[in-house]
């Protein structure tokens, strides 16, 4: 069997990344670039022309123009943060580099910071990653399947009943040669002919051929204008019919990344977030040398989030 060269390719080391973003100048003018890459430009007034306010932990740029102040994180998920940029910088690498996730505990003691403020930088990274992919529709042959995850609760409802259990909804697009591209994995209210079709006109294009096993909800998928096949086991499980080949490697993946790397999260909570941001990085496997700028450009183009807003619990399609 040959080496499969999306998995073994060398990524990016730590000794480049210290190259590259190793001081608070060099991150500085990494984010500079991502958030002007034709030179500064006013937030309030679109002037170019700034002078430096020293004196601050992070660099203040003062429009000459109309006197604004702004920071390289103002108006993004960074906003008001006191840590270094070189420290969000390593967390970017941290959690663009775990192969199965990394958890909040980990990141901690990473980079050294306390537990809360671990807490706070993974989940402002992970808000950043979902909303950037959710951005993305799939086209072309798509692979579908339902499961349920989530561990069940002390105390709590056994089965599929538990509280901690999240209905959710895989979707894989294929190419022409039969490989997996791009993956949705996203929670849903139910599997019901009005969640899957609200689900499909928000993950699916118009032109996709969807297979599917024999699940009634799915039939919905039609009313986005998508054909749908669906294929009944027919005493056989799912995992050994070739059609569903990618999208059950990837739920496996998944499941994987949650029982071996997330030991204790309230999965009904937060899923939404945490799936986003296994989707994102899945998505951009095929480049891992890029993946910190690909974050910090992400991170970028997201507004603010406080803490109490991402404790809020992220509702499904």
């Amino acid at each position: 069997m040959g080496m499969n060269r999306i998995q073994f390719q060398p990524g990016l080391s730590l000794e480049q990344f210290q190259e590259n973003f190793g001081t608070e100048e060099k991150c500085e003018k990494a984010l500079e670039d991502a958030r002007w890459p034709e030179g500064f430009r006013c937030p309030r007034c679109a002037q170019s022309d700034y002078g430096i306010v020293n004196g601050r932990r992070h660099k203040r740029y003062q429009c000459k123009s109309c006197r604004h102040q702004t920071t390289l994180t103002a108006g993004t998920i960074m906003e008001s943060t006191k840590l270094l940029l070189r420290t969000w910088f390593l967390a970017f690498y941290f959690i663009s580099h775990a192969k199965n996730g990394i958890s909040a505990l980990e990141l901690m003691r990473h980079l050294g910071v306390s537990y809360r403020t671990g807490w706070l930088l993974h989940h402002k990274i992970m808000k950043a990653m979902a909303l950037r992919d959710d951005a993305y529709v799939l086209c072309g042959k798509v692979q579908l399947d339902d499961a349920y995850l989530g561990g069940e609760l002390n105390g709590g409802k056994a089965g599929r009943g538990s509280e901690n259990k999240v209905p959710i909804v895989a979707a894989v697009s294929i190419n022409s040669n039969g490989h997996p591209l791009r993956v949705k994995l996203s929670p849903v209210n139910s599997f019901t002919s009005e969640a899957i079709s609200d689900w499909a006109k928000a993950a699916l294009d118009s032109s996709c051929e969807v297979v599917s096993d024999g699940l009634a909800c799915f039939r919905s998928v039609t009313s986005n204008g998508c054909t749908h096949k669906p294929i009944v086991a027919a005493g056989r499980h799912p995992n050994d019919l070739p059609e569903f080949k990618w999208v059950n490697t990837f739920l496996g993946n998944l499941k994987t990344s949650i029982s071996g790397t997330y030991h204790a999260f309230t999965f009904e909570k937060y899923s939404k977030r945490y799936m986003g941001a296994f989707s994102y990085l899945a998505n951009r496997r095929f480049d891992l040398s890029c993946l910190v700028v690909r974050i910090m450009v992400a991170v970028c183009s997201c507004a603010p989030h406080p803490e109490h807003k991402l404790r809020l619990a992220e509702l499904p399609h």
